[in-house]
């Protein structure tokens, strides 16, 4: 018995020994040098996960986390998805990470005033996303901003969260409008947002720039806006790749402000939500011109000749630069 009952305290206490040198193994560092992403596919069963995670590198000892997510349960609350495990991830923040789903999320920018076939490509050149894009977006459809998506998603639900994104921005715009603007739907609205968008790029001008082309339009004057001459050109195909020419001026389309009047007919872009918001919001200013400053700016006037000072202040700049 008493043979016995060190035998008994011998295993106990080996026991113990391993249970400790196990915790151990588990809340130790791991192999990882670096970031790494793993992607765990729909219905891949533990043993392919821990093989998979050893092949990057994430841990060293695949039976230890077999026996861990064993006992934890962990191998039956698997969730599949892309995870990214930090350098030195411990086995037991392993199982903690793919057991609870904490997985990682891409994103992808979508930036302020590209067409929607530039939107289009740059979603269709993303390599997290899946599937062939078959949803039709018109120009000033898509939401600029940045989006977050899981891997494998498709194509075509980053398309529809775009839309869907700019369909609330839309609305709440419209429902915020001030009065007596001389535009007269959400349509109108997004065309003068495009076309805002497309003149500046600094936010403290938009809502300048919104208030020459909302005083044009109450004078009955033409918009005279080059971008709008620029996607009578291109249609937001491809890029110009050059400088307006007097002959550019003269195309026959309607969306050519120089030769017709009032907004084109569509957006030529899609304009980001401050854009939207400075065409139903413009600043109280009697300016109907701006040309560029030279310093990334512009310079506005209230009359013609004033603004013929600031072209040849500009052109000035120009050569000098």
């Amino acid at each position: 018995m008493k043979k016995l009952f060190v035998l008994l305290l011998f295993f106990i206490a080996l026991g113990i020994l391993l249970a400790g040198k196990f915790y151990f193994w588990s809340v130790a560092e791991g192999p990882g040098e670096e970031e790494v992403h793993v992607v765990i596919p729909k219905g891949a069963n533990f043993n392919l996960v821990a093989a998979k995670l050893e092949e990057n590198g994430v841990i060293d000892k695949q039976w230890l986390l077999k026996i861990a997510a064993r006992i934890l349960g962990s191998d039956k609350t698997l969730k599949a998805g892309e995870y990214l495990f930090e350098p030195k991830v411990s086995i037991l923040d392993v199982l903690k990470k793919i057991s609870s789903g904490d997985i990682y999320y891409r994103r992808l920018t979508l930036p302020e005033g590209l067409t929607t076939t530039q939107m289009l490509d740059l979603i269709a050149a993303e390599a997290g996303l899946s599937g062939e894009i078959s949803l039709l977006p018109k120009e000033g459809d898509l939401l600029p901003e940045t989006y977050t998506f899981s891997f494998g998603d498709s194509r075509d639900s980053m398309v529809l969260q775009a839309m869907q994104a700019m369909e609330k921005v839309k609305k709440e715009a419209w429902a915020s409008r001030a009065e007596n603007l001389p535009i007269k739907s959400p349509e109108e609205m997004m065309v003068l947002a495009s076309v805002i968008e497309k003149e500046t790029g600094l936010p403290e001008e938009r809502g300048l720039v919104a208030a020459v082309f909302v005083n044009r339009l109450q004078k009955g004057m033409k918009l005279q806006t080059d971008p709008s001459v620029i996607y009578a050109l291109t249609m937001g195909k491809k890029e110009l790749g050059r400088s307006l020419t007097r002959k550019d001026l003269e195309v026959d389309s309607p969306y050519n402000t120089y030769k017709y009047y009032g907004l084109p007919p569509m957006p030529i872009c899609n304009p980001g939500k401050d854009s939207i918001m400075a065409a139903v919001h413009p600043e109280e200013s009697k300016y109907l011109y701006f040309v560029a400053s030279g310093n990334g700016g512009h310079n506005f006037a209230t009359s013609l000749a004033e603004h013929n000072l600031n072209v040849k202040r500009w052109i000035k700049s120009k050569a000098k630069k």
